[in-house]
């Protein structure tokens, strides 16, 4: 069986691996694919001129460009394949060797093309040295990383070592017999061993180039899956800083409506005590009525520091006491009217709004038989309660801590809700409160 016979298997088997790597190139646009499909293409080539015949100069012209071109790429190959960045001193070596292939090429391009001495015995003696320096090359390499630990290297190796024995038995066949002939038996022609040494190597270097590529997209998949679980541990640690700057922003305003809650007890303690003392005076019997009646009302503003909203229902029920003490002492001249709404019995405000207001009222307006005091307590259809009083101020200044409003629009503020409304209309001075409306319940479903 003659080399021809054979030549066209080799031929197939690289057209294939071409065709395949050609794809995975289109799919992952990496360089290696780039690099490894003209390296396999150049090849490809010189198999095929090898069914052509030409005159001999051309003939050797082109493997000569076919072949160096292929030894050209195949240390670009090694580049990436031995990770040599990390290797400064031998990538530079191997940048110098590919300049001396250039140079080489161009020299023989100009003996092939433009003189005679290609067919001379010299010529012939003086081809024998390069070749063994390109064996040389590649012996180097195996020597260098056959014991590498990366498997990727081993592959180039494997292909290296296949390419560099082919190669040898080649060089033994040419320098038994220059003279090539297709005709000659296939295990007597040197380009069979040429096409068998390319051919594993291609076939290692593609086993290279997959593991490689199926080793990065592991290693992408760890790195990926180790960023989310860092991105899970940051959005958790920020949600539980989150947590955290909410609970003390809650026990900051707890400790504020505290803080307001303890300056009420003072101030209706200050205000309560300057009626006792002036009822002391007047009508000690009352005096009397007006101390039950002020502990009755003193119990349930210590209660009242035990939570920052209550209802209006229970608001409503303490100033109706806290108005009785006011009755005490004015009798006729101040009337209290109560509109609200039954829907609002369970809307929620601060505690002692009502009772801070109403105080307010009493302490810097007339209470006469002549200008009666009118306090008016309502609700709107817009979730509003309404204190109103009539507007009848005092001629002498009264001495005031302006705690009362202050510390309700304080509260409110805290609360996020809208700042109490203060203005005087029609001869009636009014504060407008935004209702709370309690969460529903939930319907359980028998």
């Amino acid at each position: 069986m003659t080399y021809e016979a054979w030549s066209p298997l080799f031929l197939g088997m690289v057209l294939s691996m071409l065709l395949a790597n050609s794809v995975q190139w289109f799919m992952y646009r990496e360089r290696i694919y780039g690099i490894y499909s003209i390296y396999t293409l150049t090849w490809a080539v010189y198999f095929t001129v090898n069914f052509f015949d030409q005159p001999a100069n051309i003939a050797n012209f082109e493997k000569l460009i076919l072949s160096y071109s292929g030894y050209i790429l195949y240390l670009e190959l090694a580049k990436i394949f031995l990770n040599l960045r990390e290797r400064p001193k031998f990538l530079r070596w191997v940048v110098i060797v590919q300049g001396m292939l250039v140079a080489y090429v161009v020299i023989k391009t100009y003996i092939y093309l433009f003189t005679d001495f290609w067919q001379t015995k010299l010529h012939t003696i003086l081809l024998q040295p390069v070749r063994f320096a390109l064996m040389g090359v590649g012996a180097y390499i195996v020597v260098t990383f056959y014991r590498s630990k990366d498997v990727v290297a081993r592959f180039f190796v494997a292909g290296t070592a296949s390419l560099l024995v082919n190669h040898a038995i080649t060089t033994l066949l040419l320098l038994n017999s220059p003279e090539l002939s297709i005709k000659l038996p296939f295990w007597e022609h040197p380009d069979l061993f040429v096409q068998t040494g390319v051919v594993l190597d291609l076939i290692f270097f593609a086993l290279g180039i997959s593991y490689r590529h199926w080793r990065e997209a592991v290693n992408k998949a760890v790195v990926e899956k180790d960023l989310d679980r860092e991105r899970e541990q940051r959005h958790r640690e920020y949600l539980e800083a989150d947590l955290a700057l909410q609970r003390m922003q809650q026990e900051k305003t707890d400790m504020q409506m505290r803080a307001l809650q303890s300056q009420i007890n003072p101030h209706f303690l200050f205000n309560g005590l300057n009626t006792l003392s002036s009822l002391i005076d007047e009508s000690p019997t009352q005096a009397g009525e007006f101390v039950d009646e002020l502990s009755n009302v003193y119990r349930y503003l210590l209660r009242s520091n035990e939570h920052e909203l209550t209802t209006l229902n229970v608001e409503l029920r303490f100033i109706l006491s806290y108005f009785h003490l006011l009755k005490t002492r004015f009798g006729r001249n101040i009337a209290m009217d109560i509109d609200v709404d039954d829907e609002y019995q369970d809307a929620l405000l601060p505690p002692l709004t009502l009772q801070l207001l109403v105080e307010n009222a009493v302490k810097h307006n007339v209470v006469l038989p002549k200008q009666p005091l009118t306090i008016r307590i309502r609700t709107t259809q817009y979730k509003q309660l309404i204190i109103e009083n009539t507007l009848q101020r005092k001629k002498i200044s009264v001495e005031s801590n302006g705690v009362g409003l202050s510390n309700i629009a304080v509260k409110y503020r805290l609360l996020n809700q809208a700042s109490p409304l203060i203005e005087e209309q029609e001869g009636w001075f009014r504060v407008t409160l935004q209702l709370m409306m309690p969460k529903p319940k939930p319907v359980k479903l028998d």
